[in-house]
Formats: C-alpha cells, sequence, structure tokens
C-alpha cells in the first residue's frame, strides 16, 4: 500500500514490540544479537518501557538439568497466567564458531504457546556464561510485556558469576555424583546464589551434597533480617520440587523488595561501565590510531622497546585530548569496518 510502513521500519518495530508481537520480538532481538547499526536506538527506544519484568538466573554446571528446570518452572508460573521469557544461552564451539542451540529443543512443550517467547543465544565466545547481547535481549523481553525472563547460562562451572550482574536473583543448580560436592564450596559459585537447587535428587548423593551446602552456609553470618538461601531438592524430569521452587523465588522477591531498586542499580551500573569501556576502544580504534599503528605498538612492546602501561597511557592521553563524550560511537558494536582514519601523531617509544 502506498504510504505504508514496513514491518522493519524503526517506529513500526518498536510498537510491535511494546504491543507484544512475537514477529517483532525476534526481529528486535536478531538485530540486537547480530550488533547491527540500528540496534542501539532500538534499545534505547524499548529502554522507557522496561523494569516490570522480573529477571531470574538459573546457572550451575554442564548436566545439571538446567533447562528442564527451565521449562518445569516455565510451566509453573503458565499455570498462574503470567507471561515468561527465556533466554538460554549455549557455548559457541571454539572450532566452526557456531552453537548447538538445543534448550529451544528441550523447550518444545511451550513451542505453541503465546504466553511464553524462547530465544536461544550463542555466547559467541564470551566469557562468564552469558552472552554479550544478554542485558539488551533482556531488555526487549521486559518491554514487550514479559512478567518472568528466565535466564539460562551455559554452565561452564565456578567462572560463571555475569549472572549476579544481570539476573534480580540467581538460582544455582547442583546435581549429585558428578564431583558437585566439591564444587559447591567454591566461593564463586556460593556467593552468587540466592536459591540452592539439588536437581535429580533421587540420585544416591543428594543428602550428602545438601548436607556440604548447609554446611558451608553454617559458615557465614546471617543477621535477622537477612535471606538465607534455602536448599531445595529437584526432579525435574517429573516436576518434584518445581512449586517449592517457584515459592521460594516468589519469597526471595518479596524479602528484598525494599533493595530492587539498590540491587538493579549495580546491574546498571556494570552495564554501563561495560558499555564506556566498549565506546572508548571503539573509538580508539577508528579515530585514534591509525593504519598499522596497533601493530606497530604491540612489534615494540613485544620486542620490550614499549612497556604496555606507556603505550596504554599514551593512547588514553591521545584520545582525550579535546575529546567531547559526543564523539563517541553510539551503536553496541565494535565497528571496525570501513578502515581506519588517517593516524594521528605519532606515539613515542616512551
Amino acid at each position: 500500500m502506498s504510504g505504508s510502513r514496513s514491518p522493519d521500519q524503526p517506529q513500526t518495530l518498536i510498537s510491535r514490540v511494546l504491543g507484544g508481537d512475537v514477529r517483532a520480538i525476534a526481529r528486535a532481538i536478531s538485530l540486537v544479537e547480530d550488533e547491527a547499526p540500528q540496534a542501539a536506538d532500538l534499545v534505547r527506544a524499548l529502554f522507557p518501557s522496561t523494569g516490570g519484568a522480573y529477571l531470574v538466573g538459573i546457572t550451575g554446571p554442564p548436566g545439571a538439568g538446567k533447562s528442564t528446570l527451565v521449562d518445569r518452572l516455565t510451566a509453573q508460573l503458565r499455570h498462574r497466567q503470567q507471561t515468561v521469557g527465556i533466554i538460554a544461552v549455549d557455548p559457541t564451539s571454539p572450532y566452526t564458531g557456531g552453537a548447538i542451540l538445543g534448550d529451544r529443543v528441550r523447550m518444545q512443550a511451550h513451542a505453541g504457546d503465546p504466553g511464553v517467547f524462547i530465544r536461544s543465544m550463542a555466547t559467541r565466545g564470551t566469557l562468564g556464561g552469558l552472552a554479550r547481547a544478554t542485558h539488551e535481549v533482556a531488555y526487549v523481553l521486559d518491554a514487550a510485556g514479559k512478567d518472568w525472563i528466565l535466564i539460562e547460562t551455559i554452565g561452564v562451572g565456578q567462572d560463571e558469576v555475569d549472572i549476579v550482574r544481570t539476573a534480580d536473583i540467581c538460582v544455582v543448580t547442583l546435581v549429585p555424583g558428578t564431583g558437585d560436592e566439591v564444587q559447591a564450596l567454591k566461593a564463586g559459585i556460593m556467593e552468587i546464589a540466592d536459591i540452592f537447587v539439588v536437581n535429580k535428587a533421587d540420585r544416591e548423593g543428594a543428602d550428602r551434597l545438601v548436607a556440604s551446602i548447609e554446611t558451608m552456609l553454617m559458615l557465614d553470618e546471617f543477621g535477622p533480617g537477612d535471606w538465607r538461601p534455602p536448599v531445595l531438592r529437584t526432579q525435574a524430569t517429573t516436576g518434584a520440587g518445581v512449586p517449592e521452587l517457584a515459592a521460594a523465588i516468589d519469597a526471595f522477591r518479596a524479602h528484598a523488595a525494599g533493595q530492587q531498586v539498590e540491587r538493579r542499580r549495580v546491574r546498571h551500573e556494570f552495564r554501563l561501565r561495560e558499555l564506556v569501556s566498549s565506546r572508548f576502544l571503539d573509538y580508539v580504534d577508528t579515530q585514534v590510531l591509525g593504519s598499522g599503528e596497533l601493530d606497530r605498538l604491540l612489534d615494540q612492546i613485544a620486542e620490550r622497546a614499549l612497556d604496555p602501561y606507556t603505550a596504554s597511557t599514551q593512547i588514553l592521553d591521545r584520545a582525550l585530548a579535546g575529546t567531547r563524550i559526543s564523539s563517541f560511537p553510539l551503536s553496541l558494536r565494535h565497528s571496525r569496518e570501513g578502515g581506519n582514519p588517517e593516524p594521528g601523531p605519532p606515539l613515542s617509544r616512551g
């Protein structure tokens, strides 16, 4: 029709996302995940409509049954007539760059449910258990009106703590019989848990794993008003214990209601620092360093003719000379295409 807007035009896409249109949500997430040039403007427009969803992080080692647990928890939330967005992060192959994205297969029971939106994402080399665009995808689902957003991390172990900077609550899922008794004692994964779940609790060793976690919790001091992470048992394949998990999430949400603004402020601080770092490095690559200059600096460092601290100081000084914040690129990506600009003043050898 003459004069009609294309479905992919920014304002049309934004209004459709805000209206909960599934195709528009999928399109918006693709733009964000692919770091398209218009992604930053899209997130900027949607951001004022965020803040209504509650973000639940599900983490733990591989094989703990996180996907099945997310599937069962989704069913529990849908029984309440609440909508759910699922972000399932899968590892990227270091050889092919691809990902299996198998979580959609394990959650097919909800594939036809209009109240559930499932998105699998590849890490694309990002460490910490999440994909780089996880925050932005959560913004899209939040703006689309989802009541709950469940974020399942890839399951790589103790270093997978970025979820605590992303979710409102962190559920650490462990499984008996695979060395998790030792894993549970490691500080990194212990400190991020708001709820512990011992899944596959019908297995031998479940009692020992629960006891190990409880023993570690006894070493912490909890004040009268502090939240003490409960240790729950589930069998996700049958759904046993999942209603209790949903109740524990509700209890934590109520307990932390007064702290939610501060927790989200900490999350936004982390993301802001990430974005500033990303945009500054992008600016250095495209506006400060000339063609081949970084390689020459690296050669000097490798030859011990220049130390990295002096090189970084010189780059920073040159980048900040007369620079305003509006000079920095606005996209979500490191925009290295299009070549480098003319080189700036040469950096000395210190």
